[in-house]
């Protein structure tokens, strides 16, 4: 009986020792520390943004959901150029968007206008005096139409080529034939991160949530903090606007705005903009009053340099006016400067 019951404790001791050998041998073929894409994002913000400020809810919902182990392996595999014949598993399990030769949608959203621009149309901007408590106006459709994705893990992203010069690699890699939807989107995606930034403007594409935090930092400095809007609830109907809050004491300041991208892998395209007021609004069923949403809003300066093909959107004249304010979009973020005001309302001097 003794030797029964110590054969039976033996074995899944044994199941768990050769496990460990097995992750740890993942763990030194690739020279890389076992820990899943979330959690070396958790430790990136701790390291790089400045005073502590909450978790960003939305990048890390963002997050690769690769395991530790998938993630060092396919990490191994993009460094030896052997990625594309694990396409179908890698695909799958970092949940990328990788067949859109079958989704029938795809390549309306890829001619659309390009992301940054995409908001640009009658009905989407609304005037400053509207982002008051009580006021009533009907929100535009703020749903992203573009499919589910989400970001690479650094380690993954740095192997892979993005470049129109490397575009034979990049179709390879993601199995894209000639002429095929893929292609569309990869050659529509490289064309926007490629393009010249506007006079002034600063701009970037991202494929990793590191790189989106690297950005905003190389704009804004590291005391920072990033927004979106909450849900899609209030799209296309009349609206209430409830509480609001002016960022920063409703002063005029730069930001950074990243705008999603359509690309088989979650991609954004980041810019600076200059002359910003923002504003957090709750959004109220106008009937039952209840708060159905949290919103963001920019209000941009009309400048000297404002694009001209805008020109039916400007709601202000005059360089140094409001131009026009626009809700944040689903999956669209700004960053911008921790809120100084309540700084100085926790530390007084």
């Amino acid at each position: 009986m003794r030797t029964k019951k110590h054969s039976s404790m033996t074995t899944p001791l044994l199941l768990l020792f050769f496990s460990s050998l097995i992750v740890g041998s993942a763990s030194a073929s690739t020279g890389e520390n076992l820990s899943t894409p979330k959690s070396n994002l958790i430790g990136y913000w701790n390291e790089r943004i400045q005073r502590n400020h909450s978790k960003p809810t939305f990048l890390l919902s963002k997050a690769s959901p690769l395991s530790a182990v998938d993630s060092a392996r396919f990490s191994k595999l993009a460094a030896q150029n052997a990625l594309s014949s694990h396409f179908p598993a890698f695909c799958a399990s970092a949940n990328l968007f990788c067949y859109p030769d079958s989704t029938p949608s795809t390549e309306e959203l890829i001619f659309a206008a390009p992301a940054i621009t995409a908001w640009v149309r009658r009905g989407n901007f609304f005037r400053e005096s509207i982002a008051k408590e009580g006021k009533v106006m009907r929100m535009p459709n703020i749903k992203d139409k573009m499919p589910e994705r989400s970001f690479l893990p650094r380690s993954i992203l740095s192997k892979l080529p993005f470049s129109t010069f490397k575009i034979s690699e990049l179709k390879r890699l993601f199995h894209a034939d000639d002429n095929s939807t893929m292609e569309s989107m990869i050659v529509e995606a490289l064309n926007e991160c490629e393009s010249a930034p506007s006079p002034g403007e600063t701009k970037r594409c991202v494929g990793s949530a590191e790189d989106m935090i690297d950005f905003a930092i190389s704009v804004l400095g590291r005391n920072i903090v990033v927004r979106s809007t909450e849900n899609v609830k209030g799209s296309k109907q009349n609206i209430m606007i409830g509480s609001v809050k002016g960022i920063n004491g409703g002063k005029v300041m730069q930001l950074v705005a990243c705008h999603p991208t359509l690309f088989p892998y979650l991609l954004y395209s980041c810019h600076s903009v200059p002359k910003v007021r923002v504003y957090e609004m709750d959004i109220l069923d106008p009937n039952s009053k209840t708060k159905i949403n949290h919103g963001v809003a920019s209000c941009h300066m009309h400048t000297s340099d404002s694009n001209p093909n805008h020109a039916e959107l400007t709601i202000a004249s005059g360089s140094g006016q409001i131009k026009a304010c626009h809700w944040l979009f689903e999956n669209h973020l700004i960053w911008t400067v921790a809120d100084l005001s309540l700084q100085t309302k926790e530390h007084p001097r």
